[in-house]
């Protein structure tokens, strides 16, 4: 059944280390893709996400270039993340987890994201919503991030892990209303 993402509700977030002693968040403000969602057999739902690599947004204008540059994202050549859904594995009835190809600077990889279903509810405008949260860690060397900077009191500028957040608000569209209540 396909249910429309609701973007202002939604984001795709990310976290790594910044000199050994705190972390970097940051969002990708625009993305795009379809999700049909099986309410009935949840290991039946097919996930596809497109990412802007140009929306990066860590509030620092000038790390975002860098992180846009070829250094990083290489956004010029390889403008677009995506994500495409392998499997789904239904651990209980809230839990789950997604696996799915990453594909990052023309680099494709396997990775899993932990899914928790948060529930559905019935807007004041009559649209039935789902909820779901979803968390990963990815090491950015594997897509071909490599730069980084020592630090002189040891370690480096940039971790290479990076735990990835997302929150996604589903919206049911309108036909798939109509079939699951014929």
């Amino acid at each position: 059944m396909t249910w429309q993402i609701d973007f202002s509700h939604s984001q795709i977030q990310f976290s790594v280390r910044h000199m050994m002693i705190s972390k970097v968040r940051g969002t990708f403000e625009q993305f795009n893709g379809s999700i049909n969602y099986d309410e009935v057999n949840p290991t039946n739902t097919t996930v596809d996400i497109a990412v802007d690599i140009t929306s990066i947004n860590t509030r620092d204008e000038q790390r975002d270039a860098h992180l846009r540059s070829a250094d990083f994202f290489d956004a010029e050549n390889f403008p677009m993340m995506t994500f495409k859904s392998t499997r789904v594995e239904q651990v209980n009835k809230h839990n789950g987890r997604l696996y799915g190809d990453l594909t990052i600077r023309g680099v494709t990889k396997p990775v899993v994201l932990e899914v928790t279903y948060e529930g559905q509810a019935q807007s004041p405008w009559g649209t039935t919503s789902a909820g779901f949260s979803a968390t990963g860690k990815i090491n950015r060397k594997e897509w071909n991030m490599q730069w980084n900077a020592a630090l002189e009191t040891g370690g480096v500028l940039v971790g290479d892990d990076v735990t990835i957040s997302i929150e996604l608000e589903l919206v049911k569209q309108p036909e798939a209303e109509a079939a699951t209540t014929a």
